[in-house]
């Protein structure tokens, strides 16, 4: 009985691949370490405001790595493996509501809004970040460049934005759990270790590479492209148009 049930587990069902290289799950778990930390020391208090700034400048580095690893990464972390057409995405939310979707070893077609969705919402407020001051002792790095009514409205909208992005990521949890737990997926599992099981999906053609250490060295060397950007915008843009 007990060989049955291991040679039943060494199916290819059971068989993990690697799905999600290290850079593309270093950029959501840091990700979600620095919008917490933003909301913290901005609506909890927590820390000095500079800690808020720093971690605005965090997050417009993650956000440039990943829109440049979305044309230079690996096959699932590209957009091209994972957008889809309207229509496309319209048909699978058919099928997930009949319960007949297809598998995705990648995000899904209704997944992939997300990767849209949230670069474009923190993108925003990061970016408004940047224009921000509170007429006290802290303001953006580009709030001088711009008249004071202006860095004002960019400041309420910045404020405003947030919650926008807090009601996204409520959003973004829900099919996380009903992945986890009502199709039993293991995706936090999976976006931890980057593996998931392999068996029948749309995009099983995708499986044969998998990311390794070259991959890793490339992806820090994008990350540190996005941090000398960044460097440019808060740094040097500043003093050069100052």
């Amino acid at each position: 009985r007990m060989a049955e049930e291991a040679a039943e587990g060494s199916g290819p069902e059971s068989k993990a691949v690697q799905v999600w290289d290290l850079p593309t799950r270093f950029f959501h778990w840091a990700l979600v370490a620095l919008i917490a930390l933003s909301y913290a020391t901005a609506e909890l208090g927590l820390g000095d405001m500079q800690l808020h700034v720093y971690s605005g400048y965090g997050i417009l580095t993650l956000l440039i790595f990943r829109v440049l690893w979305g044309f230079l990464g690996p096959r699932h972390a590209r957009f091209s493996s994972f957008l889809r057409s309207p229509s496309a995405t319209l048909a699978y939310a058919r099928a997930l509501l009949s319960g007949q979707e297809r598998r995705y070893l990648g995000h899904n077609p209704l997944g992939a809004l997300s990767v849209v969705a949230f670069p474009l919402l923190i993108g925003f407020q990061v970016t408004s970040g940047l224009f921000a001051q509170d007429d006290i002792l802290t303001e953006g790095p580009l709030a001088p460049l711009v008249s004071s009514d202006l860095s004002e409205e960019l400041t309420e909208l910045h404020e405003d934005n947030f919650n926008f992005i807090l009601a996204l990521i409520a959003l973004h949890l829900l099919p996380i759990a009903f992945h986890t737990f009502g199709k039993r997926e293991g995706l936090i599992r999976a976006m931890l270790s980057g593996r998931k099981k392999a068996g029948e999906s749309a995009d099983a053609e995708a499986d044969a590479a998998a990311p390794g250490a070259a991959v890793t060295l490339w992806g820090l060397a994008v990350l540190a492209a996005a941090a000398a950007a960044v460097y440019a915008i808060v740094e040097l843009l500043p003093a050069a148009l100052g």
